[in-house]
């Protein structure tokens, strides 16, 4: 029987480089997940942004690669066990803006946890659909600030396991949100841009959060 997917999860880096637990993976075939301070339980990630790093590493099989977003940016390792993800790397050039899906990995050695993500896939993208990547995960982000005072199962767990600050990842939104804004307002005096007003919107429906 195929065993169904796991849905990628929209997490912004520094959510995702807290993360020091992960969950599951004890029975035979059981997926493992990475929990993040906010609760989110993430087999599978999906990121769109700024192809900062690619570098070979010890093992020629494997490279390094480092995709930044607003708030930090996601350590990768991409080899021969993903060779679709390989090829399509072989191919763009640093910098870029791409779209990644991947596995969410944790290393724990002793006390350190580091987390990674494997790409499954990487595609060029652009800087509208980047746009739209931060503004649906800032929305999830605060969907899961706010489930951190409820009795969602993960939720407390995640408190449990980091004592969690709710705010600090408030304060990670909005410099998210700050920088997206500071961005549209500068490219938006190039006169040959065309801006997706629906963005500006977005931005300024999530201003309660100020």
């Amino acid at each position: 029987m195929r065993l169904r997917r796991e849905v990628a999860r929209r997490v912004f880096a520094k959510e995702f480089n807290d993360s020091k637990f992960k969950i599951g993976g004890e029975a035979e075939r059981e997926p493992t997940y990475v929990l993040t301070p906010l609760g989110l339980k993430c087999n599978r990630v999906f990121i769109v942004g700024a192809l900062l790093e690619k570098e070979e590493t010890k093992n020629e099989d494997v490279l390094r690669i480092r995709v930044a977003d607003p708030t930090g940016s996601f350590l990768g390792f991409v080899g021969k066990f993903d060779p679709d993800a390989k090829e399509a790397l072989a191919e763009i050039d640093v910098p870029s803006t791409v779209a990644i899906t991947a596995k969410a990995k944790l290393l724990q050695r002793d006390e350190r946890a580091i987390p990674f993500i494997r790409p499954e896939s990487i595609v060029l993208s652009d800087f509208e659909t980047r746009d739209y990547w931060i503004l649906e995960t800032a929305k999830a982000t605060l969907k899961r600030i706010e489930l951190m005072n409820s009795d969602n199962e993960l939720a407390k767990l995640a408190k449990e396991k980091y004592n969690t600050n709710p705010e600090e990842y408030r304060e990670m939104v909005i410099m998210a949100l700050q920088k997206l804004r500071e961005e549209t307002e500068i490219t938006e005096e190039s006169e040959d841009f065309d801006l997706d007003s629906s963005i500006e919107e977005e931005i300024m429906g999530l201003d309660d959060i100020y």
